[in-house]
């Protein structure tokens, strides 16, 4: 059945490159095709109609479960960041008792300190503004070739790339299953209804900052 998704799921391509990713929820609906369909069923046999009913509700409960995992893998995203945002906060309070580090950096890292809802967005811009901060810290860091004899300078930072590697291993999980959630949503006829009636939207991936894709696309690296 087509619905808005088939004209989204194909980010835009530019010159034979992935150049966008959708970033934002799309609800699902359904038309009167659907509701034609569930009353057919019903008659003039109620059989069809009582099968179509206990499908529905095992589809219920698999999107349930499946939302529950998103939520399990979305959560591992938020505490490995969240652990890179105290690792760069201590990081940052090391480099400050060594040299003038720009306030900009500290004062945005010390931000992201909070303990409340992250959503698929925000998620996103967080991830971002992680990286542009590491990036501050790592240019202030190899400014003074001093600094890398500290030892618990080195040590948070040997750190933060862990968790970063942690990052990119949870995300692969968490896409894989907002994958699954993007495509079973739509699955037409059981899902598909159900998600309509439930008001289930899309979820958007985790996805890299602009900046690190035309890295990927363009960068020299050796």
């Amino acid at each position: 059945m087509p619905n808005e998704l088939d004209e989204m799921t194909d980010p835009v391509r530019e010159e034979g490159r992935n150049v966008h990713v959708i970033d934002k929820q799309v609800k699902v609906t359904t038309d009167w095709r659907s509701t034609v369909f569930q009353v057919f069923l019903w008659f003039p046999f109620i059989i069809p109609g009582i099968i179509f009913a206990i499908m529905k509700i095992k589809a219920r409960s698999y999107l349930l479960a499946l939302q529950q995992k998103i939520q399990h893998d979305a959560s591992t995203i938020d505490n490995y960041q969240q652990q890179r945002v105290t690792i760069l906060q201590n990081t940052a309070k090391l480099l400050d008792k060594a040299i003038s580090l720009d306030k900009d950096t500290f004062t945005a890292i010390a931000a992201y300190r909070s303990g409340s809802y992250i959503s698929d967005a925000d998620r996103n811009e967080l991830a971002s503004k992680l990286q542009a901060a590491e990036k501050s810290i790592n240019i202030a860091f190899e400014s003074y070739p001093d600094l890398k004899a500290h030892a618990e300078i080195a040590d948070a930072m040997r750190q933060n790339s862990y968790l970063a590697q942690e990052v990119t291993a949870a995300r692969d999980v968490y896409n894989d299953t907002v994958f699954r959630w993007n495509s079973d949503i739509y699955a037409w006829p059981t899902k598909m209804i159900v998600a309509a009636k439930a008001g289930y939207t899309t979820r958007i991936p985790f996805t890299v900052s602009a900046e690190i894709k035309e890295k990927a696309d363009n960068g020299v690296f050796f």
